[in-house]
């Protein structure tokens, strides 16, 4: 058994290489191999966001605290809020982040391939951001 107990791990600012705005990640666990899982908890900035990205193995994400936006390539942009569970299958194209004027926290669970838990591809421009919101 290993606890990470609570502080024991520094946050960490996310690289502008994939992300827009302010965003912290606290790490939460990684398995040490044969396992592959991977999360950590995630927090946007009002306005913050990730690059368009994949992962080989899929993404969920517990949202924990605040209102959010995520996005699949090719669809409306989707509200996510606190308590909503999102689930990203193995090489969907996509993105998430704050809403524009409130900060969201989720919690980010992905299993890594060769070391790697995503595929980090192009920002997501100012448009695609503020594009349209598919009704709840």
């Amino acid at each position: 058994m290993d606890i990470k107990r609570s502080g024991s791990q520094p946050s960490r600012r996310q690289p502008a290489e994939y992300f827009t705005g302010a965003v912290r990640l606290d790490p939460l666990n990684e398995a040490p191999a044969p396992a592959r899982a991977v999360c950590a908890s995630v927090t946007f900035e009002p306005g913050a966001r990730t690059n368009w990205h994949t992962h080989p193995f899929g993404q969920t994400l517990v949202v924990t605290a605040g209102f959010g936006l995520a996005q699949v390539w090719g669809e409306p942009i989707r509200v996510i809020r606190q308590g909503d569970v999102v689930w990203f299958p193995p090489g969907e194209k996509h993105w998430h982040g704050a809403a524009k004027a409130t900060a969201m926290t989720h919690i980010a669970i992905q299993e890594a391939f060769d070391g790697k838990t995503a595929d980090w591809l192009e920002p997501v421009t100012d448009g695609q951001y503020s594009g349209e919101i598919a009704p709840d």
